[in-house]
């Protein structure tokens, strides 16, 4: 218990000293917003459209600017969820366009952790959306109920969270179906796997970086439910938040169930510095994997 309590502990004041709070705005159901106050786990301040700050590598990626912040309304609780958007140039909105739902890491502002990869996202001709997570502790529910909110059933809100963020990209955009992608960085790695396995149907890939999965919550066999699923894992050997050998555990199984997979362990790699380095092989991967026609 106390192990896991500290790697709770060291993955916030990570996500803490990695990040600062994005722009807050409020609005109602997907829309652009340019008016001023809150939502749940952003601070207000700031202005849409400006680089989110806060990221590695002395500032966001070149084209973060571009990055849209957009709101909707959760039904379940009436509070306003935000999430952020990119689209590489490269997009033609006439013709059907690959989606990647990707999951932040903890304690971290969806545009923030964004700005960390649109210059790959960009490159790579992807549309990437990423959703709050209800809670910017809510783990996607791979952490079951997640911390407590009054009653709220955090894990829950936090999985719905992330599909109703599909639903109202499939809404706006020209997806293709056979395109969808489900990325995520530390406790997003954790989400990746988590909803990667729950929702197969849903996905072409699945990429889980430094996945900060609870392994008194879940285990590789797990996998057995999806074999068919295309998976990247990606690591850095150098990672003291989560350890590098419960990742290698689960490209084990993989190979094991002579899964489709690739696992990328980056010499030298730390956990923060695994989500920049390790997004290129993400887009690579998911390059090659298109879901078969129905």
């Amino acid at each position: 218990m106390r192990r896991t309590v500290g790697l709770v502990a060291f993955l916030i004041a990570i996500a803490t000293i990695a990040s600062v709070p994005a722009l807050g705005q409020r609005g109602g159901s997907g829309q652009r917003i340019g008016s001023s106050g809150g939502q749940r786990g952003v601070p207000p301040g700031g202005r849409r459209g400006a680089p989110p700050p806060g990221a590695r590598r002395g500032g966001p990626s070149a084209t973060a600017s571009r990055i849209e912040q957009r709101f909707y309304t959760l039904e379940a609780t009436n509070e306003d969820m935000e999430y952020a958007v990119f689209v590489s140039s490269k997009i033609d909105l006439k013709k059907p366009a690959p989606l990647v739902i990707g999951l932040h890491g903890l304690g971290t502002p969806p545009a923030v952790w964004l700005g960390r990869i649109t210059d790959a996202a960009e490159r790579a001709g992807y549309i990437v959306a990423a959703p709050t997570g209800y809670s910017l502790t809510g783990w996607y529910g791979a952490n079951d109920s997640g911390r407590p909110v009054g009653d709220t059933n955090v894990g829950a809100l936090s999985e719905k969270d992330v599909l109703n963020v599909l639903d109202l990209m499939r809404a706006e955009f020209n997806i293709d179906e056979r395109r969808i992608y489900l990325a995520g960085h530390s406790m997003g790695g954790a989400g990746a796997l988590f909803l990667g396995i729950k929702h197969k149907q849903l996905w072409a890939a699945v990429s889980a970086s430094a996945p900060a999965i609870r392994s008194n919550l879940h285990t590789p066999a797990e996998l057995e439910q999806a074999t068919d699923m295309p998976f990247i894992l990606i690591h850095g050997d150098k990672d003291t938040a989560v350890p590098v050998e419960q990742t290698r555990e689960w490209a084990a199984k993989m190979k094991a169930l002579k899964m489709t997979y690739q696992y990328v362990e980056l010499g030298g790699g730390t956990h923060s510095s695994t989500l920049d380095d390790g997004a290129p092989h993400t887009f690579r991967f998911f390059d090659k994997h298109v879901k078969p026609p129905r």
